[in-house]
């Protein structure tokens, strides 16, 4: 049996109605202040996929202990847990642990410097999960028809403005949550370090949000008739954000893990969003 953690999340949600896992929520271990090992001991797994964090970018600028408890000391804590009891610990990261400077897609030994408390939290838990004999997989761009993301508030937006603004000037990899989940479930087989697994074509957040408009409007009639780009400067944020996040997944694909394009990934939470 397989455990994941975060079951309210994009990506537990999808491994909670997976066969063979197992997925618990905060109410069960909460990482900022709980003790894993009285869990793993119950539950007994053979291995865990992670996916509890603190996910409010911008929030975190003002909440630096409380994303640190969770993403960084938590992490650690569950990763020494399951190095204590011999249970393989596969940890979800993200792309924001780069500063966004390279010209090149980030590969796994690229040199981290997050430029956002969020970043900053998440390279800690690496860092504590890697030191305990973990696999830690970075992500990107994680969407779905549930929870907080950027597709359901684009088409949120859609169906209420005639125009929207969106930044150009930032580039990344979408990556459906169905994806991640798939992706985490199959290193679990796979030698222990860190991998890159988001989903296939690189974009900016303006196309991915054209796509989004042009999706729903295939699906039913919306306000939005333009979708504007913007740069980075126009729409300033509590938290930076990296203007070039993309990730180099030719270390999972040579395991024979291949990416699916998220266009995929676009569709299917459309259609869970506008049935």
């Amino acid at each position: 049996m397989i455990l994941a953690t975060g079951a309210s999340g994009q990506v537990g949600s999808v491994l909670a109605r997976t066969p063979g896992v197992v997925a618990i929520d905060v109410d069960a271990l909460d990482l900022a202040t709980g003790d894993p090992g009285p869990v793993l001991d119950r539950l007994a797994p053979t291995a865990v996929v992670n996916t509890a964090a603190y996910t409010g970018v911008d929030r975190a600028e003002d909440d630096r202990d409380l994303a640190f408890a969770i993403n960084g000391a938590g992490a650690g804590r569950l990763a020494e847990a399951c190095a204590a009891r011999g249970i393989r610990l596969v940890h979800i990261s993200t792309d924001y642990v780069f500063d966004g400077a390279s010209a090149r897609p980030y590969r796994e030994d690229d040199p981290t410097a997050p430029i956002n408390v969020y970043g900053a939290s998440k390279l800690a838990g690496e860092r504590a999960v890697l030191a305990a004999g973990g696999t830690v997989m970075r992500t990107s761009w994680v969407f779905s028809a549930t929870g907080a993301n950027f597709v359901k508030t684009i088409v949120r937006l859609a169906t209420e403005r005639p125009e929207l603004r969106i930044v150009a000037d930032q580039r990344g990899c979408p990556t459906h949550a169905a994806e991640v989940a798939r992706m985490a479930l199959a290193l679990v087989a796979h030698p222990v370090g860190v991998y890159h697994a988001c989903g296939d074509g690189p974009t900016t957040w303006h196309a991915f949000a054209q796509a989004i408009v042009d999706a729903a409007r295939a699906r039913r009639p919306i306000a939005c008739a333009r979708v504007l780009p913007i740069a980075t400067a126009d729409y300033p944020t509590p938290a930076r954000r990296p203007r070039m996040s993309i990730l180099d997944t030719a270390k999972v694909r040579a395991l024979g893990i291949v990416p699916a394009p998220w266009t995929i990934g676009l569709q299917q939470a459309i259609g869970e969003l506008l049935p």
